[in-house]
């Protein structure tokens, strides 16, 4: 039977107000926030943005609107440059991974995720720099916090520089460093580290009265805004208690407040005690968690950006979603080593016949899409538009690339994006 798009319209008045817990209304049925671009402004952005010759491979992007340029990170290198490609400025000797990045134009900074580790990743790193890998006991994980207006000159000196300062986040390096008192078990909740970040606003349940008396703006719209910063999850097919994406949330303020310049060659544990809040997302493992992610106003949705698992009972998508728009819960973990309960968020369900659309895999409940993209780097821009990065390795020259991609999304479950 086919349903007229006004009696659509008031079932899904009926089902914002009596019927769908707000963990599960699908974004279509909010009001947009203002958005940076609409899908008519394609044409004002170019297709492709490529950099190519970088040593080491892209790990994320970030679109400035006022300044029209690019950010992007080269693991050990971070990049500004215009919308042809052509390099504006750098800093070339970042100690450590230099991860997903988000930019935030209230302050007109990138916040990055950098890792100073012992592991393969740390010492591969430090392979490429000529300088010692740390240890275990030194191993530290920080927000790196870029002034973008400052950087205004190739192979910056970022040391005792306020271009480049550094703030610690201290759970994560209490997770990685965590060993049970048996020796049984390493890194609390397989975490690796820290990699995707995002600037997105509080996370709560949209309350049907208020969002029907105020139609034209968003229920996330005034709300405060919090950097959100993703675990690195090992890949390990051998443990049950890391099928979880951990993500914490920062006032960004207290970060800025908190930040140190770097001296190269040398760690700091300033930074905030812990988080204000700590989440958990049952996606299935992934191989090092969170790689990039974003905030999408367009459809109120953070994504989470992920190299898929092996585990072969999971569905393994490479992209998943997850409202701004719901109340987080109080649950235990499953397959957890403990019973405790811990706060929890749901991934965004499909419901037909919104755009918001995801895979559904019926044997765990676990949402998302099988995207091949993303993975090292997302960047949304407003109106259903997207950057995202498309990764690349020269055979002959071992030089690595991103072409940065204009997208538009569509959610369909085949494929959630349009390339332009």
């Amino acid at each position: 039977m086919k349903i007229s798009s006004s009696v659509l319209k008031i079932l899904s008045a009926f089902a914002v107000s009596f019927l769908l817990p707000s963990f599960l209304l699908p974004s279509v049925l909010l009001a947009r926030v203002p958005s940076t671009f609409s899908g008519s402004d394609a044409g004002a952005l170019p297709r492709t943005v490529f950099v190519g010759g970088q040593t080491q491979h892209v790990q994320g992007i970030a679109y400035d609107a006022q300044k029209s340029c690019m950010y992007m990170s080269f693991t050990s290198r971070f990049l500004k440059v215009d919308m042809q490609g052509n390099i504006l400025a750098s800093i070339d000797r970042i100690q450590g991974h230099l991860g997903a990045m988000t930019f935030n134009p209230a302050d007109r900074k990138v916040y990055a995720s950098l890792e100073c580790k012992d592991d393969e990743i740390g010492r591969g790193i430090a392979k490429v720099l000529n300088v010692d890998a740390v240890s275990r006991s030194e191993s530290t994980f920080y927000i790196a916090i870029i002034d973008v207006d400052r950087l205004d000159s190739v192979a910056t000196d970022p040391e005792n520089n306020d271009v480049l300062k550094t703030v610690c986040v201290r759970k994560a390096v209490e997770d990685y460093s965590f060993k049970s008192p048996d020796g049984s078990f390493e890194h609390r909740y397989g975490c690796s580290g820290i990699d995707g970040v995002a600037i997105a606003p509080e996370i709560a349940p949209v309350k049907p009265a208020k969002y029907a008396s105020s139609k034209e703006s968003s229920p996330a719209v005034n709300r405060k805004m919090y950097l959100y910063v993703g675990y690195g999850i090992y890949g390990d097919v051998n443990r049950t208690d890391n099928d979880y994406q951990v993500i914490q949330r920062y006032d960004i303020d207290q970060l800025n407040a908190l930040a140190r310049p770097v001296i190269f060659g040398q760690t700091h544990s300033e930074g905030p005690d812990k988080p204000d809040r700590e989440y958990f997302v049952y996606t299935g493992n992934t191989n090092y968690g969170i790689q990039n992610m974003a905030y999408d106003p367009y459809t109120e949705c953070i994504f989470l950006a992920v190299y898929k698992g092996s585990k072969p009972h999971f569905p393994n998508y490479r992209l998943f979603a997850l409202s701004v728009n719901q109340k987080p819960f109080k649950a235990a973990l499953k397959g957890g080593r403990d019973r405790s309960k811990h706060l929890q968020l749901t991934l965004v369900q499909p419901v037909e016949p919104f755009f918001v659309n995801p895979l559904s895999d019926d044997a765990t409940g676990i949402t998302g899409w099988k995207f091949k993209w993303g993975s090292t780097g997302i960047c949304p821009l407003g109106g259903g538009l997207w950057y995202i990065s498309e990764n690349t390795k020269d055979k002959k020259t071992r030089k690595e690339s991103c072409t940065a991609r204009l997208y538009k999304w569509s959610g369909s479950p085949d494929g959630p994006f349009t390339e332009l």
